[in-house]
């Protein structure tokens, strides 16, 4: 595994921590449920997206962009750990990074 994967293990694998202990607190928003919902569909998609680049990592295709192959680049990798899609690419598909 290189340094790049390494690092960007470690960074997924504390936030995917962090999300779900985070959404495991109760009461975030008081009586509110419909508020509640959107954010544990948020966190859920955030959620699936790091399990998603921590797979990509696994099987050795960490930094390569989904859509085309193309590599990813290590400024976005840094800035945005579970990217799937390259800079070319993501302008493509809207909400998708």
């Amino acid at each position: 595994m290189s340094r790049i994967d390494s690092e960007a293990r470690a960074l997924l694998l504390n936030r995917r921590d962090a999300l779900r202990r985070n959404h495991g607190e109760s009461g975030w928003l008081g009586d509110d449920d419909h508020a509640e919902a959107v954010i544990a569909d948020k966190v859920g998609r955030e959620l699936a997206e790091v399990d998603a680049a921590l797979g990509r990592i696994a099987q050795g295709v960490y930094g390569t962009c989904v859509a085309c192959g193309g590599p990813l680049g290590l400024q976005r990798l840094r800035a945005i750990p579970e990217a799937r899609y390259c800079l070319g690419c993501s302008g493509h598909r809207p909400g998708d990074d």
